[in-house]
């Protein structure tokens, strides 16, 4: 028995954001998604004051794969043993760096800054608009293969 339990009673699990394997697979996935991220803003950069079309490649593709991943785990089954550990290194981690919304202020600002209003504005909006469309269509892909795969079982 641990300190302040009566006989029969257990202890309370480690919230999830101290556990060592928790934190562990949000920071390998966090290596790869930062790595991703930088490696293609490498392979394809954005002139000064051009639209940041990496960036915004990278985001709504992130939001495609979140909105899968993430339902079609949960048609899978519950949020527990190795599906828990996908959703967080996967979705939380590698997912989670890879689109990041400071990259997307950071470029809005430097189009702002470089008096590209118009450009500002699109990249912005048509960022979000398009990553939610994204995210919608990744759902809806995600409860298709969630659904297959549970219906196989």
């Amino acid at each position: 028995m641990g300190p302040g339990l009566t006989e029969g009673e257990r202890p309370l699990p480690r919230a999830l954001h101290l556990r060592p394997s928790a934190l562990a697979a949000v920071a390998v996935g966090g290596l790869l998604g930062t790595s991703a991220r930088y490696g293609l803003g490498r392979w394809f950069p954005v002139e000064s004051g051009g639209w940041p079309v990496t960036t915004f490649a990278i985001d709504v593709l992130g939001a495609l794969l979140l909105g899968f991943l993430l339902e079609a785990l949960i048609r899978i089954g519950p949020d527990t043993s190795w599906r828990q550990v996908v959703r967080l290194g996967v979705g939380t981690g590698a997912l989670g760096s890879f689109t990041t919304y400071s990259a997307l202020a950071v470029d809005t600002d430097l189009l702002l800054r470089d008096g590209e209003l118009v450009a500002a504005a699109t990249y912005a909006l048509g960022t979000v608009l398009v990553g939610l469309l994204a995210t919608g269509i990744g759902v809806a892909l995600g409860a298709w293969f969630g659904s297959r795969r549970g219906a196989r079982r």
